[in-house]
């Protein structure tokens, strides 16, 4: 089977199979000796142990893995996913936002509008994206660029992957909760099909200002909450040894998003995560945008008004006996 490329202290056991094949096949070569049996047996060993080590996440460790620093981004999937980009800048009014990329493509001859968080790849990048984190005119450019889509009737895919809007003064000072409650109001009422994807991190008013869609799904491998589980360990015991304790208290994997009925569906990742094989998630991430336009564009605008709102006002309402 294709080699998983290990990283995070839980993949250990895994790490010690793969040491271990690397070794027989040292020996293989230098003695000539047929190993080909012993391989097998191991290589189904990391079969075995990699499905019971990636089906069996804790929230922590799934929060490690939406951050892995070889993990595809918003233009790494534009780059695979879309046959042009013609990407967008601006917001009209202060600047041009780095942490939000979006603009028109094509996804097998259909014009959809692509709006997305981009984090950067190393620090140079990172710094340049501001870390994935938006200012206010990076809600404002998406919220331009998605009236764009609706004049033009071509639908909306947001990419979200975010450890939340910038918090910084200057970003308060131009009005960071009103861009985003802006964006919150203007998207249920967008007259197109919107197609949210959580594809790594989806924290607080940050994700949810480009995050209200018709379908919002998670990948595997991603969370989704009202805040980190840093900056809840920090305020609820003072420090940020107990993250992993806030992690499973906050339910914000993929799985429990679902359960909780606040997302519509889980993408499957490749196994070991979406770094393992972009090119597959990739194309899971495709087929899943293809099928979900087809449905949604049988309806009418105010028929996916109207649904979108039915569904996010369900949300957290608690119906007492």
């Amino acid at each position: 089977m294709e080699q998983i490329k290990t990283s995070f202290d839980f993949e250990k056991p895994l790490a010690d199979l793969m040491q271990q094949i690397e070794k027989v096949k040292q020996v293989a070569d230098k003695t000539k000796v047929d190993m080909s049996a012993t391989l097998a047996e191991l290589d189904e060993k990391v079969a075995k142990t990699s499905k019971s080590l990636y089906s069996n996440l804790t929230g922590w460790q799934k929060v490690q893995m939406s951050r892995h620093a070889e993990r595809p981004q918003t233009l790494d999937y534009i780059n695979m996913i879309c046959d042009d980009f013609i990407e967008l800048h601006g917001d009209r009014t202060v600047k041009d936002d780095k942490a939000i990329v979006g603009g028109f493509a094509t996804i097998d001859g259909q014009t959809v509008m692509i709006i997305g968080h981009q984090k950067g790849k190393n620090t140079k990048e990172r710094q340049y994206r501001n870390f994935g984190m938006a200012n206010p005119e990076g809600y404002r450019k998406a919220l331009r660029l998605m009236r764009l889509a609706e004049k033009f009737n071509k639908p909306v895919i947001s990419f979200i992957d975010t450890m939340g809007a910038y918090p910084g003064l200057e970003a308060e000072e131009r009005g960071q909760g009103e861009a985003i409650a802006r964006n919150l109001l203007e998207m249920s009422v967008l007259k197109v099909p919107i197609i949210c994807f959580i594809v790594g991190e989806g924290a607080s008013g940050g994700a949810l200002g480009i995050g209200i869609g018709d379908h919002v799904y998670m990948l595997e491998h991603t969370w989704y909450s009202v805040i980190s589980p840093e900056s809840c360990s920090s305020i609820l015991w003072r420090s940020w040894d107990f993250k992993e304790k806030a992690a499973e208290c906050l339910k914000l994997t993929s799985e429990d998003m679902h359960r909780n009925k606040l997302i519509d569906g889980v993408v499957k990742e490749p196994l070991g995560g979406a770094h393992q094989n972009p090119e597959l998630m990739a194309e899971t991430l495709k087929a899943q945008i293809l099928k979900d336009l087809k449905e949604l564009k049988k309806k009418n605008p105010e028929q996916l008004i109207a649904t979108r709102i039915d569904k996010f006002c369900a949300m957290g309402v608690v119906v007492e006996g």
